[in-house]
């Protein structure tokens, strides 16, 4: 049977991007679908927890450990200068509910080059190993995450190139749709994590600077819309996929109609 979908073409694209879309929503509610996204569950607080790590290391931190939960939450400690400044606190705490939808733009970005797509699988894996050996010091951490690189590993290297392209899509849809998954606790003050109540991220910005915790929950949202959106609208252009238009020697003379001739 002949497809009805041009290879290569926008509505390929926007169907591998709305299935990938419906196997994140959907796979939960399978019959061992709970089993079978729990790993990249794992991996979604992966991106949260290394957004603060890696936030605090980029505002002159340390980036101390990382800790998962078996019940998917998770807690990156860093160790933070006495004199530091509250906008350092309050961008260490904005790095993770910002990291899922920052990781999943640039997947999605990924996937709209072929050339990038082994590549960009070959570094979210070997960020993953590098990690666990580095930072992470949980159970579930080193349980889960360590068959997730291997995962990722694999496809970069044995699987078909659809498959390298649709685990990018299906990894950076995951992690845009994270957000909503956080979306209680974008806006809570205080949360419950492994067992101990502390200020969410969004409290420990409001703690940091000004204005009420909903209102930085706001703000991340709309920032991680902007980016996921931009993302999908570059991957999904139709002119990004048009051939460059061949030069005409100087020689040769090119007249247009205009609309009204």
């Amino acid at each position: 049977m002949r497809s009805m979908v041009q290879p290569g073409s926008q509505a390929e694209q926007v169907g591998r991007l709305v299935l990938a879309g419906f196997v994140v929503i959907a796979l939960p509610s399978l019959p061992l679908g709970a089993y079978l996204i729990y790993p990249f569950v794992i991996l979604t607080t992966w991106f949260h927890e290394m957004g603060h790590g890696l936030a605090a290391l980029l505002m002159g931190q340390e980036f101390v450990q990382l800790m998962i939960f078996a019940d998917g939450s998770g807690v990156a400690e860093s160790r933070v200068a006495n004199d530091a400044s509250p906008f350092v606190h309050a961008a260490i705490a904005a790095g993770g509910p910002l990291a899922p939808s920052v990781m999943g733009a640039v997947l999605i970005l990924a996937s709209a080059h072929e050339r990038m797509w082994r590549p960009a699988l070959w570094l979210t894996s070997a960020a993953i190993f590098a990690s666990v050996i580095i930072y992470v010091r949980s159970a579930t951490g080193y349980a889960v995450l360590p068959l997730v690189a291997a995962l990722l590993s694999v496809i970069a290297w044995k699987a078909p190139a659809g498959t390298a392209r649709f685990t990018l899509q299906f990894l950076g849809v995951l992690g845009a749709m994270s957000m909503l998954r956080d979306w209680d606790y974008l806006f809570t003050e205080r949360a419950v994590i492994g067992g101990r109540e502390m200020l969410s991220d969004t409290g420990q910005i409001e703690a940091a600077l000004f204005l009420p915790h909903w209102v930085w929950g706001a703000i991340i949202v709309t920032v991680s819309a902007v980016m996921v959106g931009a993302s999908l609208k570059y991957a999904l252009s139709e002119k990004r996929r048009l051939p460059p238009a061949r030069p005409l020697p100087p020689n040769v003379l090119q007249f247009k109609r205009r609309p009204d001739d």
